[in-house]
């Protein structure tokens, strides 16, 4: 389990008063790290986000604000990317979080030189926070994927394996996009499981997956499993991640090899990276495995993970119309999710990752998969709520949906929340769907 210090101290307060408000995403105990630009400037920055504003770190190396050896290792990362950052020793990347925070405390007094490293975030323009080598997107609600397994009819909704691995596909990187990027409708051939001939044209089911993303940490040899009581020095941080879905495509095409066109026209993710660090309050016990389920093989069992490997994040999906936004009436929260009733840890995933020697590479990503829950108001997609577009739900502009329409636009929120400590955020995912190109 990661250290609690003083850096999760919710009476500590930062001279950057917005980081001070009530539920803000950004107190100066998360202290997340991301790449942005300064508008009308083509170099990448370092940032860390403290209340509405950015810490420029790239600018405080070349000012010297910090010691030289934070320095030579924030210079790593003038490619415009933190894939540098994610190689180094996690003791290093705790004593860069104890500088930053106490660079930032109300403690500090010289604060005049770093006042001119804030930058406002409405006016940052940011990046993907890495060079994404590989992604594997999970996908391991029994809820979601029990619903899914009804809606196509099958005989067993979830296939034996299920209850005894995470399952996983490799998904394509090169469509990786950060928050407010358009997602254009796609074309595809489409169907179902039962169909004998397709129809070909934009996707008529779109649908959006609530998420979270995992950045892998130091690299590994190809060869190199990673053990489950070391997985968590090959975690860096989370973000949030919507793993935008064709419905009518993917069902097609996934007989027998699984997601294709259906998953790799575009996935988003806000630009944020929230370290293990700043995690570490939140982390909590695994939820009991079911007495009915068969025991798991050794590999998956470690007592840290047990009582410390869930964390509490929960996950909120709204969309807002077009209408909506004409009318200047607010998203509406359609799905909401919680990272720890969640049947596997992070950390079970990575380890599930390395099980056949698959080799690691910092800036990879793993997706949670699909974090649905047994309630009301918990189907963390579209493909649930309506039923498999049976369904129809309203909006409160009172339009009706099953799946999204173009003009739509989905956003993503986390929160983590715990008595004693001070809540944090992840930011946003967002996007706005357009039309198929002709």
């Amino acid at each position: 389990m990661q250290n609690i210090d003083h850096t999760h101290n919710p009476n500590i307060c930062s001279w950057v008063t917005s980081a001070n408000e009530d539920n803000i995403d950004f107190p100066i105990q998360n202290l997340p790290l991301g790449i942005f630009k300064r508008k009308g400037d083509t170099n990448l920055a370092i940032g860390v986000a403290i209340g509405n504003q950015i810490l420029d770190l790239s600018r405080m190396a070349q000012l010297r604000l910090v010691d030289r050896e934070v320095a030579n290792v924030i210079s790593l990362c003038n490619g415009g990317s933190l894939n540098p950052l994610m190689e180094i020793e996690r003791s290093m990347m705790i004593k860069i979080r104890h500088d930053i925070f106490e660079l930032l405390s109300t403690a500090n007094l010289d604060r005049n030189k770093l006042e001119g490293c804030l930058y406002s975030q409405k006016d940052a323009e940011m990046q993907l926070p890495a060079r994404i080598g590989d992604f594997s997107d999970f996908s391991v609600s029994r809820h979601h994927n029990a619903t899914l397994g009804k809606i196509a009819q099958r005989a067993a909704p979830l296939h034996p394996n299920f209850q005894y691995l995470p399952i996983a596909y490799h998904g394509r990187c090169s469509s990786i996009v950060s928050s407010g990027h358009s997602c254009r409708r796609p074309f595809g051939q489409r169907g179902l499981r039962t169909d004998i001939v397709p129809t070909f044209g934009p996707s008529e089911k779109l649908d959006y997956e609530l998420e979270l993303g995992l950045y892998i940490a130091r690299s590994t040899q190809l060869g190199e499993r990673i053990e489950l009581k070391d997985a968590e020095e090959h975690v860096f941080g989370m973000c949030l991640l919507n793993d935008w879905s064709a419905r009518d495509l993917q069902a097609w095409e996934i007989t027998p090899l699984g997601p294709f066109q259906g998953k790799s026209f575009m996935t988003t993710l806000s630009p944020w990276i929230i370290t293990l660090e700043a995690l570490a309050p939140f982390r909590t016990k695994l939820p009991p495995r079911d007495d009915d389920l068969p025991k798991l093989f050794d590999y998956f069992s470690d007592p840290a993970v047990t009582n410390f490997g869930a964390i509490e994040i929960t996950l909120t999906a709204s969309i807002q119309s077009q209408q909506m936004r004409d009318s200047n009436i607010s998203p509406q929260i359609l799905s909401t999710g919680k990272l720890a009733e969640h049947p596997w840890s992070i950390f079970q995933l990575l380890t599930q990752q390395t099980l056949n020697g698959c080799n690691l590479r910092a800036g990879d990503l793993i997706g949670t998969g699909t974090v649905s829950g047994p309630n009301e108001g918990q189907q963390a997609c579209l493909h649930e709520i309506s039923v498999g577009g049976t369904k129809e739900f309203a909006l409160s502009s009172g339009e009706l949906r099953t799946y999204l329409r173009d003009g739509d636009e989905v956003i993503f929120n986390a929160r983590c929340q715990k008595d004693g400590y001070s809540s944090i955020g992840f930011g946003e995912a967002r996007g706005i769907i357009v039309g198929a190109k002709q």
